[in-house]
């Protein structure tokens, strides 16, 4: 599968502009200082009254696959209880529309948009929280499941629970303890139990489910055994209290249990399951979902253990500041299928950079460009290695709010002018359909072997 993601507070437009409720993101927007440029996504690229325009774009940029989220309070305002059935008709007019086009539906239950009110009730630190998501769940289910093609519960706990509850660097913007931290996040792996078993009762139809957490994986120095070894070890270890961790969230999903060494590292602080929740945490998936952008180069040190190697001085790096480190795709690709035994779909993986339109008219990335080629290479590389790599979602479709940056990362294959919201596709945009018609073929080897990282 060859597609696109996109998240609906990204793009939509806030709900509550229509009618809708809010969510903990138009709350986190109105606190000065919050988001860089002091914008927000209360009209983002307006996708919700120009969702056609952008699935002719789709279209005709050739993209058969379309991940894209459901705003939790423009279906239900106050997060329980009552419906909007103009917000939830939506949904159902985009996938109409997505068919008609030929782009098959990949639907994200939470990406991140909680219901405000819910937030006042506790969030994800009420119980009640995974039973309030099922609600919801069901609702969205019974409108749109006979015309979905997979399903993903939850998007990246680790930065809705982690950035958001623990640094506070995301909505919304909370530094609790790391106890009542680690506690949300059971709670929210509840959510994602309940949420699965939802989509089995409600969907008659075959159907693929799965999550798309943070894939963090370590990358070998070196394709020796030893390093290979550190670097296996290391992708699922974690150092210090905190929620960035590969195992803490998957091991649960896909083996119903926490992983031990993390119970005792994290000591009282982690959370005492009650009797049937790690069976309910554990209900069968499809696939292992992965948001991949780069990677941590390991090698071998004193008795193998992992030793992470510093990036070179002036090596490549996104305007997020995140290294280019394609060989990412690969091993985690490969580590995470060893341990977790499932096709892989890597649900996001792309650059952000500063685009404009040219004098010409045109949106000019080369940059883009090279990255995703780099990337997919790595990405070939593990599917023909064995791996059974069941899709790619690049991010993201167009340019639109990203997060606490506001709108100064660009991350699309397709330019966004936010006053005027004219969408102008990119280079990249027309160098993706041509990978797509060709299933990968028309990716270029590098002229020289860049090693783990460029």
């Amino acid at each position: 599968m060859w597609g696109v993601a996109t998240a609906s507070y990204q793009i939509e437009g806030s709900p509550y502009r229509a009618g809708g409720g809010r969510s903990v993101w138009d709350m986190f927007c109105d606190r000065p200082g919050k988001i860089h440029d002091a914008s927000s996504g209360a009209v983002a690229c307006d996708h919700v009254h120009r969702y056609r325009e952008d699935v002719a774009l789709m279209r005709e940029l050739g993209i058969p696959h379309y991940r894209f989220s459901i705003s939790w309070p423009r279906v239900m305002p106050e997060g329980t209880g009552r419906i909007d059935p103009e917000g939830l008709a939506f949904y159902d007019r985009l996938i109409d529309e997505l068919l008609a086009a030929g782009v098959q539906s990949h639907v994200t239950l939470f990406h991140w948009d909680l219901p405000y009110d819910l937030y006042l009730r506790g969030g994800w630190l009420n119980r009640d929280s995974a039973d309030w998501f099922a609600d919801y769940a069901k609702v969205v289910i019974d409108k749109i499941g006979d015309r979905v093609a997979s399903w993903m519960t939850l998007n990246e706990p680790q930065c809705f629970i982690g950035l958001g509850m623990h640094q506070g660097l995301h909505a919304p913007g909370d530094q609790i303890g790391f106890r009542e931290v680690l506690l949300a996040g059971h709670h929210a792996l509840l959510a994602h139990g309940k949420g699965v078993q939802a989509i089995r009762a409600g969907v008659d139809k075959p159907t693929r489910i799965g999550w798309a957490p943070v894939g963090a994986p370590k990358i070998p120095k070196t394709e020796s055994a030893l390093d290979i070894e550190a670097a296996r070890t290391a992708t699922f270890q974690t150092e210090g209290k905190t929620v960035w961790s590969n195992t803490w969230w998957n091991d649960p999903v896909f083996f119903g249990k926490y992983p031990e060494f993390e119970v005792e590292h994290f000591g009282s602080d982690a959370p005492v399951p009650r009797d049937g929740d790690m069976e309910l945490i554990a209900q069968p998936l499809d696939f292992f979902g992965a948001n991949i952008y780069n990677g941590q180069v390991v090698e071998a040190g004193p008795e193998g253990k992992p030793v992470e190697i510093s990036h070179p001085i002036g090596a490549a790096r996104t305007l997020y500041h995140w290294p280019v480190t394609p060989d990412a795709l690969y091993w985690g690709c490969r580590f995470f299928h060893e341990r977790y035994g499932k096709p892989i779909v890597i649900t996001e993986n792309g650059l952000g950079l500063s685009d404009w339109v040219g004098s010409d008219g045109e949106v000019h990335d080369p940059q883009r460009i090279d990255f995703l080629n780099r990337y997919l290479l790595s990405l070939r590389r593990a599917s023909e290695d064995g791996i059974p790599v069941d899709g790619y979602f690049q991010w993201t479709l167009m340019d639109n709010f990203e997060w606490h940056e506001g709108y100064r990362i660009r991350f699309g294959l397709v330019h966004c002018d936010f006053d005027t919201l004219k969408r102008t596709p990119k280079e990249s945009a027309y160098w993706y359909r041509e990978v797509i018609q060709s299933n990968g073929d028309s990716l270029k080897p590098p002229v020289a072997s860049s090693g783990p990282t460029i």
